[in-house]
């Protein structure tokens, strides 16, 4: 089986291509809002699977990890309208500290190869 690794570093690579998937790692950015953190995640993730040569429209699950479980909604706002419908992959979103305090919501997604 053929490897193929995306922005590859010592401790861990953002997307990895491999049996017909590719998974992404989790994907943080900064911003004021939960909302702007999630668009500007999204917005990674679609560049990611672009590379791969996938897109949104090949999810088969994502896990979302929020800080605070009060901002779900705010997260879901923005998530909903990325998905496409009927394309929305299987889903789990849990509470859970992350890596920085500047970071509210954290996404990661497998998607099947075209």
């Amino acid at each position: 089986m053929t490897i193929v690794r995306l922005d590859s570093g010592p401790r861990m690579s953002q997307a990895v291509v491999a049996g017909g998937l590719v998974f992404t790692a989790g994907q943080v950015a900064e911003g004021p809002t939960v909302a702007a953190q999630t668009e500007a995640a999204l917005a990674q993730i679609d560049a990611l699977l672009a590379r791969a040569g996938t897109s949104k429209a090949n999810l088969v699950s994502a896990t979302i990890w929020l800080v605070d479980m009060a901002d779900f909604a705010e997260m879901n706002a923005v998530w909903d309208g990325w998905v496409i419908p009927g394309a929305t992959p299987a889903r789990a979103t849990v509470g859970a500290p992350l890596a920085a305090p500047i970071f509210k919501v954290e996404i990661a997604v497998v998607a099947a190869l075209d």
